[in-house]
């Protein structure tokens, strides 16, 4: 099939996936493409590199360089956001104070500017990651919460990933690309593979709630071609994974996938306690597996260095390089200057794209102990919010507990806790859906077709509206 031929199939085939999942029942708001096109553009590619302006390669110690026409885009959206947001003001209110964690945690990022040697830079990068969270608070604040969530993996997942496979096997000049090594490899619609698999691993994940949602509740509307449309998704997401030969998001999506389909199973919707033990055992069995030496092995299998790649290296010297272990460099500002440089010299060359590789190193090297502190605060609150909510909704809650598990993994080898990433996006998330469905409201939240009202929350004394769709069986 040559290429032409081969773009107009996938053109029908994509228009196909969104024709099966079509849902007359669910009604969301127009403002959920906002987000949906925020996701789009950062887990892809800038509007000025898919127009062909893309911005040269970043410069290790110098600043990265920006597009007028990226500022422009990104500056659009988020005041289109705030504007939706503020007409939702309730709600928007009523998510924030559930979710007082993150609020800490962008409040620290905005006070490590003071001791930063870049506060102009940092604070414009700080403004820009309020578009995560502005993004967020849209899907959560829709009148059908659990819908939008599930239209959002949807609408990104039957564009992003069918044209990264048509880019890959028949443009590949688009499709394929070069690592930092010099190594060539799949990029599909991202500009770096291991984007390419965050995103498959993702997307992914989301399918598979959506399959296992559809084959458990037989009296869902469209229930057959609805289910052919998400598991083409999910095959989509596995080949880009098998293909992208990405570790950490291949062992993520497995992790992911086991841990899903467990909370499906009768016994942990009958005892949502088992999932503590069960997030327990997988935790506890990866620490001994590393203590009693048995991680080369692992690695090995996974088509890895037993030295991650060079990443144990990298991490020994990164460290003490760190301006403050209590407060780090400042917001995105450990990556600049003449830091960057002697990091260079001493790794014997740029062996990564100015990050470290960890999450947790990331966030250290930037914010200090006291950043790692609050990140952590996150993920409890945002695990036991997610728990809550499965025992409320075993589905949507086991989705929610299956992004946070993996999000602690997947940045053991990756650095995802950073501004415009899609796995702090999905992350972001979780955690605000969890605690905006478990908090106990009384704001007034439009109901549509598909939604019905439900007992009170087992959580508090308060009467909760839990705007929920007709096809979630809880």
């Amino acid at each position: 099939m040559n290429a032409s031929l081969a773009l107009f199939a996938f053109i029908i085939g994509i228009a196909g996936l969104f024709w099966l999942d079509r849902d007359s029942s669910i009604r969301t708001s127009k403002a959920l493409y906002l987000p949906i096109i925020w996701l789009s553009i950062n887990g892809s590619r800038s509007v000025s590199n898919w127009l062909g302006m893309g911005a040269p390669r970043e410069i290790p110690g110098q600043m990265p360089p920006t597009s007028l026409l990226d500022q422009v885009v990104a500056g659009t959206l988020m005041l289109l956001g705030a504007i939706v947001l503020i007409r939702r003001g309730r709600q928007v209110t009523s998510a924030l104070k559930a979710s007082w964690p993150i609020m800490l945690y962008f409040s620290f990022c905005l006070l490590s500017l003071l001791w930063s040697d870049y506060p102009e830079w940092g604070f414009k990068r700080w403004v820009r990651a309020l578009g995560d969270l502005i993004m967020v608070l849209i899907i959560v604040t829709d009148a059908q919460p659990i819908a939008a969530f599930r239209r959002l993996i949807s609408r990104v997942g039957f564009v992003m990933l069918p044209v990264s496979v048509l880019l890959i096997k028949y443009y590949p000049n688009l499709g394929q690309g070069f690592d930092d090594w010099g190594n060539q490899g799949i990029v599909g619609v991202t500009t770096n593979k291991n984007v390419l698999g965050e995103m498959a691993f993702l997307l992914g994940l989301g399918a598979l709630w959506q399959i296992l949602s559809l084959v458990r509740d037989k009296e869902q509307p469209n229930r057959g071609r609805r289910l052919l449309a998400h598991c083409t998704l999910l095959a989509f997401g596995i080949d880009l994974l098998l293909t992208a030969h990405c570790a950490t998001a291949g062992a993520s999506f497995t992790l992911g996938a086991g841990l899903m389909l467990a909370t499906f199973l009768p016994h942990f919707r009958q005892r949502p306690a088992a999932v503590h033990a069960l997030v327990l055992a997988l935790l506890l069995a990866g620490g001994l597996t590393s203590l009693l030496g048995g991680r080369a092995a692992i690695v090995g299998a996974m088509g890895r260095n037993p030295d991650l790649t060079g990443r144990t290296e990298i991490w020994q010297i990164l460290i003490p390089m760190a301006p403050s272990a209590i407060g780090g460099a400042g917001f995105e500002s450990f990556w600049l200057g003449p830091t960057v440089e002697k990091a260079f010299s001493l790794i014997g060359g740029p062996q990564m794209t100015n990050e470290a590789h960890n999450g947790y190193i990331e966030v250290y090297l930037n914010l200090g102990v006291l950043g790692l502190g609050f990140l952590a605060l996150i993920l409890l609150q945002g695990y036991c919010r997610a728990v809550s909510v499965f025992r409320r909704d075993p589905e949507f809650g086991g989705l929610l507990v299956t992004y946070v598990v993996t999000a602690a993994v997947y940045n053991v080898t990756e650095a995802g806790y950073r501004m415009l990433n899609p796995e702090w996006f999905f992350l972001l998330l979780s955690i605000v859906a969890a605690s905006r469905l478990v908090k106990p409201s009384r704001d007034p939240v439009e109901v549509g077709p598909g939604t019905r009202r439900r007992r009170p929350s087992r959580l508090g004394n308060s009467d909760v509206l839990e705007v929920t769709p007709s096809w979630i069986r809880s």
